[in-house]
């Protein structure tokens, strides 16, 4: 059960660390000024998501 639950936690911190950033409230965000912007950042976090479970698939950890 522990190492189920560290998969998940190890796959959602950088997630929750890029929402977190982009949930604070600044004067010039560089990637939401662009049309793309919003889609790019949900990009990489799938990205980000995707490579984390893929490594983990392969290390034979789920």
């Amino acid at each position: 059960m522990m190492k189920v639950l560290t998969i998940f936690s190890t796959i959602f911190l950088p997630l929750t660390f890029i929402a977190g950033v982009y949930g604070m409230n600044f004067e010039y965000m560089p990637a939401l000024e662009t049309r793309y912007g919003y889609f790019v950042v949900w990009g990489i976090m799938t990205l980000i998501a995707g490579g984390t479970y893929v490594f983990f698939k392969r290390k034979g950890w789920i």
